[in-house]
C-alpha cells in the first residue's frame, strides 16, 4: 500500500517536512529518490541528505534563475529541462526499484508551466504499487489535491521575510 502526499501553504517548513519523511524512510531501509524543481544546488540539507544510505539527490546541473524574470526563450528552455527532469525522475523510480519519490516544489513547477501538470497526474495514477510519493509546493490544483490522500498545509502566521530580513544561510537554505 502506498500514497499521495501533498505539503503546500505560504509557510515555511514544506521541504523540511518532506525531507524528514525521507529521513525516516531511509532509516527503515527504504530507499528514497528526491528531485528538486526551480531550486539550485545551494541548500545546506543536499550534502548532508547525499551522505544517507538509502537516499539518492538528484544533481540539478542548470539554474535558470526565478521563473518570472526569464525571458520568453528562457522560459522555453527551463520548460525543456524540467519536462525532462520530471521524466527522467519518474523512469529513476520505476526502474531502480525506489520506495519513495520526493518532488521539491513541483507544485511551483506545474503552476508556471515548467512541468505539464498532465504529466504528474498521469504518472501518479500509474505510479507502481507500493511507490509513496511526496509533492511540495504551493497552490497546489483541485486535480491534485482530489487525487492526493495527504494533504497538510503550512501557514504562514509571521515570517521575518515581511520585515526585509533575507533567507539565512543554514536556516532557509
Amino acid at each position: 500500500m502506498s500514497f499521495i502526499h501533498i505539503y503546500c501553504g505560504d509557510g515555511k517548513g514544506k521541504t523540511s517536512a518532506a525531507l524528514g519523511l525521507a529521513i525516516r524512510a531511509a532509516g527503515r531501509g527504504k530507499k528514497v529518490l528526491i528531485v528538486r524543481f526551480l531550486k539550485n544546488e545551494d541548500s545546506g540539507e543536499v550534502p548532508v541528505l547525499r551522505q544517507i544510505p538509502g537516499i539518492t539527490v538528484t544533481l540539478c546541473d542548470r539554474e535558470f534563475g526565478f521563473v518570472f524574470r526569464m525571458a520568453k526563450n528562457e522560459r522555453i528552455e527551463a520548460a525543456e529541462y524540467y519536462g525532462q527532469r520530471f521524466g527522467q525522475a519518474c523512469h529513476e523510480a520505476v526502474n531502480c526499484g525506489y520506495d519513495v519519490l520526493i518532488l521539491d516544489e513541483i507544485l511551483a513547477a506545474c503552476n508556471y508551466g515548467m512541468v505539464k501538470e498532465t504529466d504528474v497526474i498521469n504518472f501518479l495514477w500509474n505510479r507502481p504499487e507500493g511507490l509513496e510519493v511526496v509533492l511540495t509546493g504551493r497552490d497546489p490544483s483541485d486535480s491534485l489535491m482530489d487525487i492526493a490522500d495527504y494533504v497538510s498545509e503550512i501557514g504562514m502566521r509571521k515570517h521575518p521575510f515581511t520585515r526585509g530580513v533575507s533567507a539565512r544561510e543554514g536556516i532557509e537554505y
